[in-house]
């Protein structure tokens, strides 16, 4: 989406608006918010909008392979929440060199962003 101008000169960010306003009540009869998630009558997400988008295109696809079967009693993939730590073995000595020049490059976008607050 775009940012809009109103006829007072006023910007409108509509990515911004949906973004903030996704989880609030849709106006209809509907019972779905502005996500599209279909909810209850307090609000409560009762089904996800990206269940009912892939439960319309399992009906809509003949090809079996291409639906999505979920087994309950198969291991979920863990959440890789952090990078894991890579030992000094693994690494090449050019590897090396690219993470110390790329610390030392964050370091100077640090610095450089702090100057351009000061100057402003």
């Amino acid at each position: 989406m775009a940012k809009y101008r109103t006829a007072m000169g006023k910007v409108v960010d509509m990515t911004q608006l949906t973004a903030k306003n996704e989880h609030v009540r849709a106006v209809g009869n509907m019972s779905v918010n502005a996500r599209g998630d279909s909810i209850d009558s307090l609000g409560r997400v009762v089904t996800p909008v990206t269940k009912k988008v892939g439960g319309a295109y399992q009906k809509t696809v003949s090809n079996r392979s291409a639906n999505i079967v979920r087994n309950k009693n198969a291991p979920q993939p863990a959440k890789a929440d952090a990078p894991k730590e890579i030992e000094a073995a693994e690494v090449t000595e050019e590897e090396l060199e690219f993470l110390d020049t790329a610390d030392e490059d964050m370091e100077i976008e640090t610095i450089k962003t702090k100057d351009a607050k000061k100057a402003k």
